[in-house]
């Protein structure tokens, strides 16, 4: 039997719109398809996407300090602590066994979407999708607005820029846009130079805080006799535990992390459907690192901010209120230096979206498209970044670039990704523990098992901040319903696309078969069985009504249980029988647009197809939904749109509507 790569049939054009006219259209589309960009690409070291992802994860330094501080007051190192431990001991390792299985940039939902199939996999995407959005796109705003504050704030800047806030956060939002419109090699190259000087930075501001408090150790008796005042240890492990969910925000920057994998070196040489092995061992060194980088600068912000920074000056208006260690870098370095770490402070908070708009750059493509519920001019990234953009913008002028008004919406998408990801990693070891052998299956439990108690922190984590934020939950929601809107609008305008991704013969025979039904040699005639006596039937039939010669084809779709999705491979058996020939397409979604596409491959002299004379809307959602319906005016529907994408000089075959 000849190889598969034998036995498929030509490509046909599926595209879904006119080729781009006017110049602006052109420049647009001129930058590439995402996926085909990812894929062609060689990949960047680990340790040069680090900063892609480390901006987003770094940046909180700039508010994360100043936000302990009012949280938890002198209990802010513990509740640090805490957090920390969370950090490395849950978040970092849901993130690691998820690089291992989503390695294509789809990250957790990916596991879940698995897990799931079917429309409520499908359904279940889109909600996580628009969690996913809330978190990337307030990600976007509220760094760019709080950049925008820290520049306001500075002394030097402030006679400068007066009280532009909005002004500024929409003008860097552009700018960070047209970063990423260039070109995203150039934007892993600029995040690397902004982060590390970031880093530096702190690391210089931290050393000169630890010498103060070595200068002056009454200043830690004195924190050591507040925190002794709440109670022994046990009491300050209760209360800082209490306290660490308003801490979350430090633990964002990990699903990012996995969402740009494909442009991670290290996944040449795997074959297709194996797992790249050199680029999940990097994306686990990515995470850890900055994992790592960043527990190491939270720790030791939060105690020396607690001890240096009186209560009065880290208050809601106070100096230090929002931005904690650029308060030490003006108070101890001076205003020279102070201005330098706020200028790096508003470039790496201005920059923090790159991370975000990476994410969402590689996730959305890999989703919305797939599923029909997007326009094919979501895969190319110049489009993209134009409408993330403009959601940006949107979002801004919404909350007025406050950077208060975004928290709770920012902590929700954060916690409930991290939820979801923890869990699917739960049921993937679950599920490999019932197919494993003893004893390496009773390890695989304990390890799902470990995982389940990582869910239910960040389930503990997630409610205590919807309690306390309920606004981030209101956020969500309106992200999650504008998705599942402009989805189903998506599928429906594109149902009549042709909807395959390519066809094989399902043997040899088939193959030889197949000069004999192309090229206007036979009436194709569908049906809905593939019984002998449903075929002389409507042979009969045809003949009593129409003058036709020649041998007819009759076909009949094998649907999947699964129809879900837009796109599907499709499989063509041919049998002869007498003169005729009887064809068996499998792993169908839509029994219309299979037709079509098996129509325009065999080019015949004519096509018969059946009306059922049922209820058109009835008949419309089962079409929409199910991929069947009234497959006469549908593949007659389809046919038409397709030739006018693609006109051509040869004869149309004649289409027959017969009333059954």
């Amino acid at each position: 039997m000849a190889g598969k790569s034998e036995l498929e049939l030509p490509p046909l054009s599926t595209k879904a719109m006119a080729p781009p006219s006017g110049r602006v259209a052109r420049w647009l589309f001129a930058g590439g398809r995402i996926d085909e960009a990812a894929h062609q690409a060689e990949g960047h070291e680990w340790y040069q996407v680090l900063w892609l992802t480390g901006v987003d994860y770094f940046s909180t330094l700039g508010y994360q300090p100043g936000i302990a501080l009012l949280a938890a007051g002198v209990l802010s190192p513990v509740a640090t602590v805490i957090l920390v431990a969370v950090t490395l001991f849950g978040a970092l390792p849901v993130y690691a066994q998820v690089a291992r299985r989503s390695y294509a940039g789809q990250g957790s939902i990916a596991m879940l979407e698995n897990l799931l199939p079917g429309w409520s996999g499908k359904i279940l995407v889109l909600i996580l999708l628009g969690f996913a959005s809330t978190d990337f796109v307030i990600t976007m705003t509220l760094s760019a607005a709080d950049a925008a504050q820290h520049a306001i704030e500075n002394p030097l800047l402030h006679p400068l820029l007066g009280d532009t806030r909005l002004l500024l956060t929409m003008s860097s939002l552009a700018v960070l846009a047209l970063v990423f419109i260039i070109g995203f090699s150039e934007a892993i190259g600029l995040a690397a130079l902004i982060a590390i000087p970031y880093i530096l930075l702190n690391i210089v501001v931290l050393a000169r805080a630890a010498m103060e408090v070595l200068r002056h150790p009454e200043l830690l008796n004195g924190w050591q006799i507040d925190l002794a005042a709440h109670g022994d240890w046990t009491m300050l492990m209760i209360a800082a535990g209490l306290i660490f969910p308003k801490l979350a925000l430090g633990m964002s920057g990990f699903e990012t992390g996995v969402s740009v994998m494909p442009q991670v070196a290290g996944g040449k040489g795997a074959a297709p459907g194996e797992a790249p092995l050199g680029r999940i061992r990097a994306t686990q060194k990515l995470l850890a690192s900055a994992a790592l980088i960043m527990s190491a600068l939270l720790v030791a912000s939060s105690f020396l901010t607690t001890v240096l920074i009186p209560e009065h000056d880290y208050a809601i208006g106070g100096p230090a209120s929002g931005r904690a260690l650029a308060y030490l870098a003006h108070k101890l370095l001076g205003t020279f230096f102070g201005t330098i770490y706020d200028i790096s402070t508003i470039a790496i908070l201005w920059f923090a979206g790159a991370s975000a708009m990476a994410g969402m750059l590689n996730l959305i493509p890999r989703y919305l498209p797939r599923y029909g519920m997007a326009p094919r001019w979501v895969a190319y990234a110049r489009p993209l970044v134009v409408v993330l953009f403009l959601a940006d913008v949107v979002v801004t002028w919404a909350f007025d670039a406050s950077v208060e008004a975004q928290g709770g919406a920012y902590a929700t998408g954060v916690l409930v990704l991290m939820l979801s990801a923890a869990i699917a990693v739960s049921l993937a070891l679950w599920h490999e523990s019932s197919v494993a052998a003893s004893p390496r299956a009773i390890g695989t439990k304990l390890l799902s098992a470990s995982f389940w108690l990582i869910s239910l922190v960040f389930a503990y984590t997630l409610v205590d901040n919807v309690i306390e934020r309920t606004d981030g939950v209101i956020i969500a929601s309106v992200f999650i319903v504008v998705i599942l809107v402009l989805s189903a609008a998506s599928r429906y305008l594109r149902s009549t696309e042709l909807r395959v991704e390519h066809m094989t013969f399902v043997d040899a025979e088939s193959k030889e078969l197949w000069p004999l039904v192309r090229g206007k040699k036979v009436h194709l005639v569908p049906l809905k069985t593939a019984a002998a006596d449903d075929r002389e039937r409507k042979r009969r039939e045809i003949q009593k009504h129409y003058n036709v010669r020649g041998p007819f084809a009759f076909v009949h779709v094998h649907l999947l249980d699964n129809r879900s999705d837009f796109l599907s491979p499709l499989h063509l058996k041919i049998r002869r029988h007498d003169d005729d020939f009887i064809l068996d397409i499998y792993g169908a979604n839509a029994v219309a647009n299979s037709l079509a596409y098996l129509s325009e491959q065999i080019d015949p002299k004519s096509l018969f197809l059946g009306l059922t004379r049922q209820n058109l809307m009835t008949q419309s959602l089962k079409y929409l939904l199910w991929g069947e319906g009234e497959v006469g005016i549908s593949v007659y529907t389809i046919l038409i749109r397709y030739w006018d994408w693609t006109p051509e000089d040869d004869v149309r075959p004649r289409i027959f509507l017969m009333s059954e």
